[in-house]
């Protein structure tokens, strides 16, 4: 698989805390989800915000590797604008990447569909519901046909169907070529669809490799993934 996303991150943070993260190096291929895990405060969203070039505090090099690549952030809190509809946010967004009128057409009729949101396009996104809010996200997100998406905790806030169609669709674009960087709690999850695992604690990347890797080097070739990370953690201690 060819790399189309290289992080190499010295350190990065904020003003008041700018080694927040320290030495993250990772790349990502066409076609694979890396899981990004950790606990609260471990830095994942810290990372993510590096990459997209969100912090005051940046020492290191991030590289889309294909020169006209597009990436599409979809984060864990959805950022919309309570004053226009969702239909208006994806033509704003189809606006901004210049996609043709029949592509934009067919793309958001067919998510809007799937998501179960056909109904509501016209609606003030002001007057979504947390889940619906969190579907338009996605929707946004996924309506340009990114090379890499990084996503941020997409699980949050959606009913198990849309996790279904959800996970259904990134598999599509994986085939089609997308990579994505997914950070998320849900260790279960991550443990069944994800190609390769970057484990953070406190700022630190403790541990990455696919799944058997990582039971490898902890010594439990039959361990779920959340018994590999308590395991890890408690030999850092």
């Amino acid at each position: 698989m060819d790399t189309i996303l290289e992080v190499r991150i010295q350190h990065a943070g904020y003003t008041d805390h700018p080694h927040a993260v320290n030495n993250i190096s990772f790349s990502l291929k066409r076609g694979e989800l890396l899981g990004l895990i950790g606990s609260n405060g471990a830095g994942k969203s810290t990372v993510i915000k590096a990459i997209l070039g969100l912090l005051p505090v940046m020492s290191g090099t991030v590289n889309f590797v294909k020169p006209d690549s597009r990436h599409a952030y979809i984060p864990e809190q959805p950022i919309l604008y309570d004053e226009l509809t969702l239909w208006e946010h994806l033509e704003l967004v189809a606006s901004a990447y210049s996609l043709g009128r029949r592509e934009f057409l067919d793309k958001a009729g067919m998510l809007l569909e799937l998501f179960r949101l056909d109904g509501a396009r016209h609606d003030l996104t002001g007057s979504f519901s947390k889940g619906m809010q969190q579907k338009s996200m996605l929707i946004v997100g996924l309506l340009i046909g990114a090379d890499v998406y990084i996503i941020d905790e997409p699980f949050m806030g959606l009913d198990p169907r849309a996790i279904r169609d959800l996970l259904s669709l990134l598999d599509q674009e994986r085939r089609r070529g997308a990579g994505v960087l997914m950070s998320t709690h849900a260790l279960d999850t991550a443990e069944r669809i994800c190609d390769s695992l970057i484990l953070m604690d406190e700022g630190k990347l403790i541990m990455q490799g696919n799944l058997q890797q990582i039971r490898t080097i902890c010594g439990t070739p039959e361990a779920s993934l959340l018994t590999c990370f308590n395991t890890i953690l408690e030999s850092l201690e």
